[in-house]
């Protein structure tokens, strides 16, 4: 029971804190091993050396393809890109692109009436309740059938497998639920006294409670916080809320299979979503309902540095392009094949997708976009999921393997997730996919500092989420300096440059893992990445001359 309990953990809880950061204490993930003898990606040392280079920083797009980018956010807001051939909410399309004022990217989930979809069903749900009067009882002879009805059917098999909900997730929620009751319960006691709804476990910690009550409340609180495996930092307002979100979530997950998927995108978005060339829907609200995840991944693409080091003038030219895709649920083939179209239509040169599903009903779709993005020079760096796969074995989407066009992509850099050892005394987490098959690099994320909604808000998510953005912020210093260099040059620059332990065959323990795991078997480079070499790498590469496209 309490391994689940560390699964909610480390998927649904995040710290918030607020105000300006302390990035010396924050941002390890910045940190130089070398130096500070944690596993972090030597960014400041990457920023000394462009510092002795006689090199200015062009204009670098990156748009983050996510669930919502606030754009009030201080440090985000500076760094957006405009669409110069967009006048401001007019009304019109001025560029004729499509897309009316397409300001600072696009939302492809919302509606023309300025409704946006919030929460989505799972893939599986929409799978299994779409070929359900198909399949669903009767004796299907595999061998009959076509390679797309073959293809089709076996996902909707494994669909039908996944939609149970079992007995052991009943109990686990049930247990949930009652520890979340349980909080609320302490937490309301604890309030009555300290007069704080934002309390953390630090603070509870240290507070002397005036009542007997109280003293019991915090005690429960913090055995509980504990068995939970909540960080400490967790504000109790945010505990709460991401409790009944999870809750809220695993309660659809056992209807899923009784209950249909409401028909919400009919309702907001209204596009005819079998035909592709239908896409010409959704409206400029980048920011949509719930912005947390995205603009989170925003921050760590723009990687705003300290300014204690003094290098804005080396700063790299990003700007963020807001391309709205993934709800709260699984995001929609149509809508993330559009994207990378538009994101690469729009001149973004990086784009970064902390997303991923375990079915892709249009596959085809996905796949062609990214090799659409191939063909104009667009790097992308895709999170490699949370789930702890073994990708070698287990497909989740987008994957730079197409089975339908029966190719790999080589404009895809897929993301593990890393930590150190101040953190959880490894270098490695207990959630992030792996496989050197389909994953390429690790990254830190775990326990990361970066921006979230509201204007000078802060906090820590962990996931390979955060990851990746690290990796896009690496590929965008290396593409604004070094812009004559290609998408593949860099993947492979990247790549080239990790860091590896002296003896490759070192392996690490994974947490509450009963096993353990050399750097290479997670990832085809075997290392994390490492920004100081990836630049210098990047200074001596000899490039290939691009053969333009049309």
């Amino acid at each position: 029971m309490k391994r689940t309990l560390l699964l909610f953990a480390v998927f649904c809880i995040y710290i918030v804190s607020f105000g300006q950061s302390n990035v010396s204490s924050q941002n390890w993930h910045w940190k130089d091993y070398a130096k500070d003898k944690i596993h972090g990606i030597s960014l400041y040392q990457a920023y000394q050396h462009l510092a002795t280079i006689n090199k200015k920083p062009s204009p670098i797009i990156v748009a983050v393809m996510d669930g919502g980018v606030d754009t009030n956010h201080i440090e985000i807001n500076s760094k957006l890109w405009i669409n110069k051939k967009e006048i401001p909410y007019n009304g019109v399309d001025d560029d004729h692109n499509g897309y009316t004022d397409d300001l600072h990217g696009w939302n492809f989930l919302g509606g023309k009436d300025g409704r946006n979809i919030d929460k989505a069903d799972a893939e599986k749900t929409r799978v299994y309740h779409q070929f359900k009067t198909l399949y669903e009882g009767k004796s299907i002879d595999a061998s009959k059938l076509n390679a797309t009805q073959r293809n089709q059917y076996e996902m909707w098999k494994q669909a039908a497998a996944e939609v149970e909900f079992s007995e052991e997730e009943a109990a686990n929620l049930r247990y949930i639920s009652m520890a979340a009751k349980a909080i609320q319960k302490l937490g309301n006691t604890i309030i009555s006294e300290m007069k704080d709804a934002s309390f953390s476990v630090i603070a509870l910690e240290s507070y002397q409670p005036l009542g007997r009550n109280t003293l019991e409340a915090k005690m429960a609180y913090l055995r509980t916080i504990k068995i939970l495996g909540v960080e400490k930092e967790a504000p109790y307002v945010e505990i709460i809320n991401d409790l009944k979100e999870y809750i809220e979530g695993k309660e659809k997950s056992a209807k899923a299979k009784m209950e249909a998927p409401s028909p919400i995108r009919a309702e907001i978005v209204k596009d005819n979503y079998e035909n592709f060339a239908d896409k010409f829907y959704g409206n400029n609200d980048i920011t949509g309902p719930n912005a947390k995840h995205g603009t989170h991944v925003a921050g760590l693409v723009a990687s705003i540095p300290d300014s204690n080091w003094n290098v804005n003038a080396l700063y790299p030219g990003i700007q963020i392009m807001g391309v709205r895709v993934v709800p709260d649920g699984d995001e929609y083939d149509k809508d993330v094949a559009l994207g990378i179209r538009y994101a690469v239509d729009n001149g973004a040169k990086i784009i970064n997708m902390s997303f991923g599903k375990s079915f892709s009903p249009e596959q085809i779709w996905v796949d062609q976009a990214i090799r659409y993005a191939a063909a104009k020079d667009v790097l992308i760096i895709h999170a490699a999921g949370n789930e702890y796969y073994d990708l070698n074995v287990k497909a989740v989407y987008p994957s730079p393997y197409s089975s339908a066009l029966n190719d790999t992509a080589t404009n895809v850099l897929t993301v593990a997730a890393s930590s150190d050892e101040s953190i959880n005394n490894t270098l490695l987490t207990d959630f992030s996919n792996f496989g050197y098959k389909i994953v390429d690099v690790l990254s830190p994320g775990n326990k990361i500092y970066s921006t979230l909604p509201g204007k000078t808000n802060h906090g820590y998510l962990q996931g390979t989420s955060m990851a990746a953005p690290i990796v896009s912020h690496i590929a965008a210093m290396i593409r604004s300096y070094y812009p004559s260099l290609t998408a593949v040059e860099v993947k492979k620059i990247i790549m080239q440059s990790v860091w590896k332990p002296m003896n490759e065959n070192t392996s690490y323990e994974v947490p509450e893992k009963e096993e353990t795991k050399t750097l290479s078997a997670i990832a085809a480079a075997g290392g994390i990445v490492n920004a100081e070499k990836a630049i210098q790498m990047a200074g001596k590469y000899k490039p290939t001359k691009l053969t333009k496209t049309k």
